[in-house]
């Protein structure tokens, strides 16, 4: 009779962890899930707290950040992430003014983002998004470097033409 026994009581065993363990996954699961907060435009400088002066701001990573004075600009580009993190906290979005895509510098399709850190960023085409969330961080400071300076490879994603037939050259 124990030996009958001993096989249930592990199978019993087993199957009550194994449902603990779905259940406090569910848990986990459902408390990590960000629920989407909703996105409102800049109304106060992220470096003093006052409210924003149209005149006063900051260029950078591909965002318009405006500031209650020209001096909190100093600050924000000493620390950018930490003034980014803390707008993504609070559900703020600054204005962007990108014109090209991050990785192939071809212009942007204003329905191609990605929302990283507070920031916004747009891409030429969806494919572009992998290639950012590998190095992003390296690729917004590239984002303040003229044109020129910046390391940009061409966009593979894009169907290119096979020849220059047609083209009259």
């Amino acid at each position: 009779m124990k030996k009958q026994l001993l096989p249930l009581a592990i199978l019993f065993s087993l199957a009550f962890f194994a449902l603990s363990f779905a259940v406090e996954t569910k848990k986990v699961a459902d408390n990590q899930v960000d629920k989407p907060k909703a996105l409102k435009n800049q109304t106060t400088c992220p470096v003093m707290g006052g409210p924003i002066d149209s005149s006063a701001y900051t260029d950078i990573q591909g965002q318009r950040v405006y500031h209650c004075c020209p001096a909190c600009s100093k600050k924000l580009k000493a620390d950018p992430d930490k003034y980014f993190k803390k707008a993504a906290e609070d559900g703020i979005l600054f204005q962007n003014i990108q014109k090209n895509c991050p990785i192939t510098g071809e212009p942007i399709d204003s329905t191609v983002y990605v929302d990283y850190n507070g920031r916004r960023i747009f891409f030429c085409c969806k494919n572009c998004i992998t290639d950012f969330n590998k190095a992003p961080d390296s690729l917004l400071l590239g984002m303040d470097k003229p044109a020129a300076e910046q390391k940009l490879k061409e966009c593979d994603h894009h169907e290119q033409p096979e020849s220059h037939e047609g083209h009259g050259h």
